[in-house]
């Protein structure tokens, strides 16, 4: 059962430059939607996992450049194992809607990211290239708070938005 979630943002805050340190967000908790385990060159690409947007607490409490309104448990957690090669693959994290959402992620490096308006139209975008070994943890916020909205995260290797 879907409690509440995060609507994520898409576009990589290190080439944005909108990365945090500090959180009050529950890294270690159950996420709420689903653990999702894959390693470089995964099938299906891309994997979705269907979450509801949202939450109460002001993302940018977490993210100062950050809009919208998360829960205190992550979403999604993914945990990815990257190639080692010198090509390695990017990582394209984004959330789909029809409602305006953002997108929250706290990487295996231990940097917060987040996104608005980064995909097609008002979907968010992280690409990490080249992707990290470790947990992601995912949280897709509603851009209105008390707004809960059906979403889809979509993890990929390919850039196809």
């Amino acid at each position: 059962m879907i409690k509440k979630t995060i609507a994520f943002g898409a576009f990589a805050l290190a080439a944005a430059g909108m990365t945090a340190s500090g959180s009050a967000q529950d890294i270690l908790a159950d996420p709420i939607s689903d653990t999702v385990y894959l390693e470089a060159g995964f099938v299906p690409d891309p994997t979705v996992v269907n979450v509801i947007s949202g939450g109460t607490i002001d993302v940018s409490t977490v993210v100062s450049e950050c809009s919208g309104y998360i829960s205190d448990a992550p979403d999604v957690r993914l945990t990815f194992s990257a190639s080692n090669s010198a090509t390695a693959s990017p990582l394209y994290i984004h959330a789909i809607s029809d409602e305006d959402t953002t997108l929250v992620i706290n990487a295996p490096d231990g940097q917060w990211y987040c996104n608005d308006d980064g995909s097609e139209g008002l979907n968010p975008l992280v690409v990490f290239g080249p992707a990290q070994s470790g947990n992601y943890e995912i949280w897709i916020g509603s851009y209105e708070e008390g707004a809960y909205n059906d979403a889809t995260l979509s993890i990929s290797e390919i850039d196809g938005e």
